[in-house]
């Protein structure tokens, strides 16, 4: 699939020429591909991916602000403390995705992310799970043999709502590989698989 050209005339790659929306782009052009730090921003990217399935991207997108007031920034041990109350709170929240699986499940899993063995980390679990590099116009994969087995890992450690092609999802937005297309205007300029930090 080729790339398509933004309002401002750069090639993208092709998923953001959905509507060529502006908060789009900015997000492709500054944040998707690029590497993470830190396991709050780790988990805020594994929760909204998560919220994102059966959803379009760019409604996330939109919407993310309120998730990252609604969840405390995705601090996991406020998140790991949210009770019933929290819970209906989140429900009637309009200005967020109302899904209660979902909701439940980003509430499991930051206590999941808390109750990781010492020495482990979700940063240093997606680590050990970075994919091979993927040839110059190869097709770009929904899923890996190390997202599913990313995916088999993150359930063992009881976190959940988090399949394989979402732990891949992740991995794209994180900059553990570089999915821009070969005609993006940053393809060469990503930083791929090995940038994350637990």
């Amino acid at each position: 699939m080729d790339g398509v050209a933004g309002s401002d005339g750069r090639i993208r790659c092709a998923w953001t020429g959905i509507e060529r929306d502006a908060q789009y782009q900015r997000y492709h052009d500054l944040e998707w591909g690029r590497p993470v730090t830190g396991e709050s921003g780790l988990f805020e990217r594994l929760s909204l991916e998560a919220f994102q399935s059966g959803l379009s991207w760019i409604t996330i997108l939109r919407k993310r602000e309120s998730f990252r007031a609604s969840f405390a920034q995705f601090d996991p041990a406020t998140v790991a403390a949210y009770g019933p109350d929290d819970v209906e709170r989140l429900m009637a929240d309009a200005s967020i995705v109302r899904n209660r699986l979902k909701i439940n499940a980003t509430i499991g899993n930051a206590k999941a992310l808390l109750a990781l063995p010492s020495g482990t980390t979700l940063g240093s679990l997606i680590a050990a799970h970075v994919p091979a590099v993927r040839p110059v116009g190869a097709p770009i994969p929904t899923q890996t043999p190390e997202s599913q087995q990313l995916a088999k890992v993150l359930k063992k450690h009881g976190f959940s709502f988090v399949g394989p092609t979402t732990a891949y999802a992740m991995m794209q937005a994180i900059g553990v590989v570089n999915d821009h297309q070969p005609d993006c205007w940053l393809a060469a300029d990503a930083d791929p698989a090995g940038t994350t930090q637990p």
